[in-house]
Protein backbone atom coordinates (compact mmCIF):
# COMPACT_ATOMS: atom_id res chain seq x y z
CA UNK A 1 0.00 0.00 0.00
CA UNK A 2 2.94 2.47 1.00
CA UNK A 3 4.25 1.81 -2.41
CA UNK A 4 1.07 3.02 -4.19
CA UNK A 5 0.75 6.02 -2.37
CA UNK A 6 4.18 6.65 -2.71
CA UNK A 7 3.97 6.72 -6.44
CA UNK A 8 0.13 8.16 -6.61
CA UNK A 9 1.48 11.10 -4.78
CA UNK A 10 4.92 11.58 -6.97
CA UNK A 11 2.61 11.19 -10.10
CA UNK A 12 0.42 14.13 -8.41
CA UNK A 13 3.44 16.31 -8.51
CA UNK A 14 4.26 19.33 -10.73
CA UNK A 15 5.69 18.46 -13.69
CA UNK A 16 9.33 19.77 -12.99
CA UNK A 17 9.04 18.12 -9.79
CA UNK A 18 8.20 14.97 -10.96
CA UNK A 19 10.87 15.56 -13.75
CA UNK A 20 13.67 15.86 -11.41
CA UNK A 21 12.74 13.23 -9.20
CA UNK A 22 12.65 11.01 -11.78
CA UNK A 23 16.20 12.00 -13.57
CA UNK A 24 17.65 11.81 -9.75
CA UNK A 25 16.04 8.75 -8.33
CA UNK A 26 15.09 6.48 -11.61
CA UNK A 27 17.64 7.90 -14.00
CA UNK A 28 20.59 8.56 -11.49
CA UNK A 29 21.82 11.47 -12.30
CA UNK A 30 22.92 14.25 -10.49
CA UNK A 31 22.33 17.20 -9.62
CA UNK A 32 24.46 19.30 -12.17
CA UNK A 33 23.40 16.56 -15.02
CA UNK A 34 19.83 17.56 -14.28
CA UNK A 35 20.57 21.34 -14.47
CA UNK A 36 22.03 20.95 -18.02
CA UNK A 37 18.77 18.50 -19.04
CA UNK A 38 16.54 21.10 -18.03
CA UNK A 39 18.33 24.01 -18.13
CA UNK A 40 18.45 25.46 -14.68
CA UNK A 41 21.72 26.05 -12.36
CA UNK A 42 22.49 23.39 -10.17
CA UNK A 43 21.28 25.41 -7.47
CA UNK A 44 17.62 25.60 -8.70
CA UNK A 45 17.49 21.82 -9.36
CA UNK A 46 18.46 21.68 -5.74
CA UNK A 47 15.67 23.93 -4.83
CA UNK A 48 13.46 22.04 -7.02
CA UNK A 49 14.14 18.69 -5.21
CA UNK A 50 13.78 19.87 -1.74
CA UNK A 51 10.63 21.15 -2.65
CA UNK A 52 9.25 17.97 -4.07
CA UNK A 53 10.46 16.25 -1.32
CA UNK A 54 8.81 18.71 1.14
CA UNK A 55 5.78 18.24 -0.79
CA UNK A 56 5.80 14.72 -0.85
CA UNK A 57 6.46 14.32 2.89
CA UNK A 58 3.39 16.37 3.29
CA UNK A 59 1.37 14.35 1.41
CA UNK A 60 2.60 10.94 2.56
CA UNK A 61 1.81 12.27 6.62
CA UNK A 62 -1.32 12.56 4.94
CA UNK A 63 -1.93 8.99 3.56
CA UNK A 64 0.26 7.91 7.03
CA UNK A 65 -2.68 9.38 9.53
CA UNK A 66 -5.08 8.14 7.00
CA UNK A 67 -3.77 4.72 7.72
CA UNK A 68 -3.48 5.02 11.79
CA UNK A 69 -7.25 6.33 11.57
CA UNK A 70 -8.12 2.70 10.31
CA UNK A 71 -6.43 0.79 13.00
CA UNK A 72 -8.31 2.88 15.50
Amino acid sequence: DFKHALADRINSLPERERLVMSLYYDEEFNLREIGEIIGVSEGRVCQIHSQALLRLKARMTDWVDQENEKFE
